[in-house]
């Protein structure tokens, strides 16, 4: 029957969250264990199977990114020479000789040398001091590399500057700069120098996994335990996903229920390029190994830890917070409702608001589960007596698979809810038979750029079914992949592998796309660089036969939901356009997101010299959060309009039924 369960390989962890993981690695296997693991990718991958010219470009390319992420050890011509170098290189594996990226590794200890000693020489001169003309272009992608010798020393002089000022805007004496930044760069040098082959290896097998697609990745020893924390909820820190690009540690996500979500600065796409440590040393971590610049973050709860924000708009604005590091909340991040009573148009409404941060839950039954807490909640809603209900997605990031298709059912009778196909084009669908229906009233479910991987099952099914209405950001963040956890015997870490695809009960995959809301609300996450497809060598969308349930809603009237129409779905669209189009909220947002666009990546440094007047001035960087948002209200005011539909729709169908006696 089409009621199947989606199982893994034992020792396998089936993952569904909406981020790629950190290309940290550390404390790897020997070269000649590399080809075994290789195939082992090759074969489970759900798009590549053989090693082909491409992948064998991707992996170079990506393992000299990652050398030299800033792009100011190697020039133009040495990063050719380079990768020319190590052209062969798979060849030379499949033979166990690793020693082109032994020998790679030697030639960057020579180039990470010259930048230390280049910049002592720079700083330690007489008349250094701090050029606030000088202006740098942020994104190293944006800037490129450097052409000739001379133009590298010109980039190493701009970032000199850049980084002392950010020293100095942080209260350091302009001589005890010089010494954290010399101190800095001979840092990094030392740890280049001591990275062992083995380590050399692991990265290179993460460069190779994350040319497959972002989502793939090696897990040496120690990432494998990072690994393991993050996925704890009892993980002590500011509840921050973070991933490494070009040198700086990003925020991807702010947990729900963690500090940083609790304290309201810090927003997904912040770069932090500084912590301050308890006591009082300022440590600047641009181009630090994610890893050293998580665990500086990280610490006790209760303990303060203070950040250094970089964050692109219309121009480049860096600022200081202080977040007080805690335990993740799982009260907080569990489901929660509440309900509001509002007036428009001279009619009043009592609206549930149900927000669901994460599809939470544990192999122990006696463990807060999230279907649990939803199916409570529903009663509750139906208690109460709501005219509507608000589904809300926007801060979910994923979580359990069987959750999500659980709750998915709580809204239709039975049916298909998703699709896993596999690189052999087996698929299997995971459906709800549960004839019970929790709720069956008006129903919006509120969805942005965040909503992932699993929140995006739900409201792809809800969407199919004309179960609900979407609202919210243009489309969903995107990620339609599943992946696969499988350690490694004799303690050498764990292959991360993306394995197959999601699929919506219509066909289509939530891959790149996401769910389209059917209501676009303005969003300053509406951006080029943010979601599934921005991802380099992500996997294209696919579709597959659409699998629709057939048995869906209730054959009893008086047990039925009613079915969201297109004419419908284009009367709230209307109607909300012209409300937005209205709104000064919206059109802060609107401004908000052409500054985003309209950013050139670059800062200068008087900018952040000036920074730190500025917040004496504003009386610090204490928290600004709150939790109503334009993008919410206007979710239910689109539900009023589906409520007041909907009464009409019923009260059509009562109206043209036969009388009874």
């Amino acid at each position: 029957m089409r009621r199947t369960i989606f199982r893994r390989a034992l020792g396998a962890l089936l993952l569904l969250t909406g981020l790629a993981s950190a290309s940290v690695v550390s404390a790897a296997p020997s070269c000649t264990v590399i080809p075994e693991y290789m195939r082992r990718y090759l074969r489970d991958h759900v798009r590549y199977h053989e090693l082909t010219p491409e992948l064998e470009k991707r992996s170079i390319e990506n393992h000299l990114r990652r050398l030299d992420s800033s792009r100011t050890l190697m020039t133009q011509v040495e990063y050719e020479q380079l990768a020319a170098s190590i052209d062969g290189i798979f060849d030379s594996i499949k033979r166990g000789n690793c020693r082109p990226l032994t020998d790679l590794h030697k030639k960057l200890v020579r180039s990470h040398e010259y930048a230390a000693k280049f910049v002592k020489g720079y700083v330690d001169r007489d008349d250094y001091a701090i050029d606030e003309t000088a202006e740098l272009t942020l994104d190293p992608e944006d800037r490129g590399r450097p052409k000739t010798a001379a133009e590298r020393d010109d980039l190493l002089r701009l970032l000199v500057h850049f980084q002392m000022s950010t020293y100095v805007s942080n209260g350091t004496e302009l001589a005890e700069a010089k010494k954290k930044l010399v101190g800095r760069y001979e840092r990094r040098f030392r740890r280049f120098l001591e990275i062992k082959p083995d380590e050399i290896y692991a990265a290179f097998m993460d460069a190779f996994a994350t040319a497959l697609d972002p989502h793939s990745n090696y897990l040496s020893p120690k990432v494998l335990e990072d690994f393991r924390i993050g996925m704890s909820l009892s993980l002590e820190g500011i509840g921050v996903a973070l991933s490494e690009q070009d040198g700086y540690a990003v925020a991807e996500r702010i947990i729900p229920g963690g500090a940083a979500e609790k304290h309201g600065m810090l927003k997904p796409k912040d770069k932090i390029i500084g912590v301050t440590k308890d006591n009082g040393e300022f440590v600047d971590i641009i181009d630090m190994p994610l890893r050293d610049a998580v665990s500086l973050i990280r610490g006790k709860a209760g303990t303060t830890v203070g950040l250094t924000i970089l964050r692109q708009g219309e121009t480049i604005e860096t600022f200081n917070i202080e977040i007080v590091r805690d335990k993740i909340d799982l009260s907080e991040q569990a489901a929660s409702l509440r309900f509001e009573e509002k007036e428009y148009d001279g009619q009043t409404y009592k609206l549930a608001i149900l927000e669901l941060p994460s599809f939470y839950g544990d192999q122990d039954p006696s463990k807060r589960q999230c279907t649990e807490d939803v199916a409570r909640l529903l009663r509750q809603v139906n208690q109460e007596k709501a005219d509507g209900l608000l589904l809300d997605l926007s801060r979910n990031g994923g979580g359990l698979l069987q959750h999500a298709v659980t709750i998915s059912g709580y809204f239709i009778r039975e049916g298909e809810i998703v699709g896993i196909e596999d690189s052999r084009g087996h698929r299997q669908i995971l459906a709800d038979g549960d004839e019970k229906i929790l709720y069956r009233g008006p129903m919006v479910v509120h969805t942005s750029r965040v909503s992932a991987s699993a929140s995006e099952i739900l409201a792809g099914a809800m969407k199919d079914y004309a179960r609900a209405v979407i609202v919210g950001d243009d489309h969903t963040f995107g990620k339609g992949t599943v992946q696969t956890v499988s350690p490694l015997p004799g303690n050498n870490g764990a292959l991360k592998v993306t394995t197959a695809l999601f699929f919506r009960p219509g066909g289509k995959s939530t891959q790149h796309s996401g769910v389209n809301a059917d209501v676009v609300l303005p969003s300053v996450l509406a951006s080029d660089d943010y979601g599934e497809k921005h991802q380099r060598f992500s996997l294209e969308a696919q579709t597959t036969t659409p699998f629709l349930g057939t048995q869906v809603n209730s054959p009893l009237p008086a047990k039925r939901w009613n079915p969201v129409k297109v004419a419908t779905l284009m009367t709230l669209a209307k109607n909300s356009e012209k409300r937005v189009t209205a709104s000064a909220d919206f059109d802060e947002v609107r401004e908000q997101l052409a500054k985003v666009k309209s950013g050139q990546g670059k800062i200068r440094v008087d900018e952040i010299m000036k920074r730190r007047q500025k917040e004496a001035d504003e009386g610090g960087t204490g928290a600004d959060k709150d939790a109503s948002t334009p993008q919410l209200a206007e979710a239910l005011r689109v539900l009023s309009d589906l409520v007041n539909l909907s009464r009409s729709q019923n009260t059509a169908i009562h109206a043209s039924s036969p009388p009874t006696s």
